[in-house]
């Protein structure tokens, strides 16, 4: 039997595509090459996917297409704050002599985030950095977070997810490459970081055991492929290389933060933190270091947030009192679309000290920054449940350390949400600890300065793995002090010792 096929049509742009019947709206929209918002998988539990179809507003991964249907969507996503951090030029730069010869060699250094990709370029010969280049996360149109695209993997195989984000690095090198007058022949090396979800979707290693207690991953080592062997397109001796991974879910973009902070060398405690969908932190000196990560969930990347966005233009990203009245400001100076994670933080400090909320993160009603922009009592508890997450993380590695959270000299807020959020609100709801306000760093995109830096020089590469096998790893859904901590941050405020 001839299976029917239907039209679908995008008005927006005018694009048309033709998907076999029962197909979802979500799926024809990936099969046009558009990037919807779908947080949850599919699943239709975000209600971030809605469209226009046929004149009725409907979610795009639940409604199959049974006839030609016209879609309308809001348009391509507005351009998202995208944190793009240049390592500082290293004056002793030594460039591999085998590199001399060569007319115009390049490096190139990838951090695969959860919700963005960035490219750096860099002249072989002198180590400069010669472009950046940067986008979302293609993979988000199969979940927002880590665990979300691992179970897609896990049903439909990890080809897609792999090929989607393979295909994007090769999209941002090619464009890097063109913007510095450089061709796919002189590119010599590429090093990715990545956390472990994104390692091994990349790699299309297996992820079951990453969701499933006791949550290893497959593979912990560095490794070194040839360029053609992930089908990244370079010179035909290129060589992938990827920083080593410490455990479930810290992985190589935790080990490019320790070597870009070199955190092994301090003197003082440090405590280096990445905040997003889930939490890594590290925290000690010289005489060693102890890690983990915790689910906070994908709240500060504006998914399960009613109004939740990403940072970009119609964002509300700042929120403060004013003699007891709330105000705010809109990325692109117009009306509010959304909140984005750093709103949400400032919001729920406002909130706090307005009264709005109590410290159990009680709310009367629903607070409407505009009529179509507000927040609930839903999202604060997605907010609490997020900040507790973090909160807990910290406590725990200072326990397993021996030490009180004062002994910690030093905070660095290493990713793009630590870049972006208010110190000051993270520590008024709690998030991070008060007594540590004015020892906060924010250091930008440090897993990306350390991808750079490996990329440069191979003996940074082997420092890190290294710094990978030195540091100890603490599985914080395996410890039993854990949900107890977990449940007392869940407060919003300062917490006591």
């Amino acid at each position: 039997m001839k299976e029917e096929k239907y039209a679908v049509y995008f008005d927006e742009d005018g694009s048309c595509v033709q998907v076999p019947e029962n197909t979802t709206l979500l799926e024809a929209q990936i099969l046009a090459g558009k990037m919807p918002q779908a947080y949850c998988g599919g699943k239709g539990t975000c209600g971030k996917c809605k469209v226009e179809a046929n004149g009725k507003v409907v979610l795009a991964c639940q409604t199959p297409v049974t006839a030609d249907t016209h879609v309308r969507t809001a348009g391509p996503e507005k351009k998202t704050q995208i944190l793009m951090t240049e390592r500082e030029q290293n004056a002793v730069f030594q460039a591999e002599e085998r590199f001399l010869s060569m007319p115009q060699p390049v490096l190139a250094a990838v951090d695969i985030g959860t919700t963005t990709v960035v490219v750096y370029l860099m002249d072989a010969k002198t180590g400069k950095l010669l472009c950046m280049q940067s986008c979302l996360n293609p993979q988000g149109k199969y979940g927002a977070d880590v665990v979300s695209r691992c179970s897609y993997a896990m049903e439909h195989g990890a080809d897609t997810l792999s090929s989607v984000i393979r295909n994007a690095v090769n999209d941002l090198l090619g464009q890097a490459l063109k913007q510095s007058g450089r061709g796919r022949g002189d590119l010599m090396r590429i090093v990715f970081v990545g956390n472990t979800g994104m390692h091994h979707l990349f790699l299309e290693l297996p992820v079951k055991q990453l969701v499933l207690a006791p949550y290893h991953p497959y593979q912990k080592e560095a490794c070194v492929l040839s360029a053609s062997e992930c089908q990244i397109e370079a010179n035909a001796e290129a060589e992938v290389w990827w920083l080593p991974n410490i455990g479930g879910f810290v992985g190589a973009d935790t080990v490019g933060c320790i070597l870009a902070s070199n955190l092994p060398s301090c003197e003082e405690m440090t405590l280096m933190v990445d905040i997003g969908t889930n939490g890594e932190m590290v925290l000690g000196d010289k005489n060693g270091m102890i890690a983990c990560s915790t689910a906070a969930g994908p709240a500060f990347e504006g998914a399960k947030i009613t109004c939740g966005m990403r940072g970009s233009e119609g964002a509300i990203d700042k929120v403060w009192p004013d003699n007891g009245k709330i105000r705010y400001h809109v990325l692109g100076e117009g009306d509010a679309a959304g909140i984005c994670g750093s709103g949400l933080l400032d919001a729920a400090a406002a909130f706090l000290e307005t009264e709005i909320i109590d410290e159990t993160g009680r709310l009367e009603e629903t607070y409407y920054f505009q009529e179509n922009v507000f927040l609930n009592q839903k999202d604060i508890r997605e907010l609490q449940l997020a900040k507790a997450a973090i909160a807990a993380g910290i406590r725990i590695l200072c326990m397993r350390k021996g030490i009180e959270v004062s002994d910690i000299r030093r905070v660095l807020l290493a990713g793009a949400f630590g870049n972006y959020l208010d110190p000051d609100s993270a520590c008024a709801i709690g998030l991070l600890p008060e007594e540590l306000r004015e020892r906060i760093e924010q250091v930008g995109n440090a897993a990306g300065e350390g991808a750079q830096m490996a990329a440069l020089d191979p003996s940074a590469f082997e420092t890190a793995k290294k710094y990978a096998a030195e540091t100890e790893f603490l599985e914080l859904a395996l410890d039993p002090a854990f949900q107890d901590i977990y449940i007392d941050e869940l407060e919003f405020g300062p917490q006591e010792d």
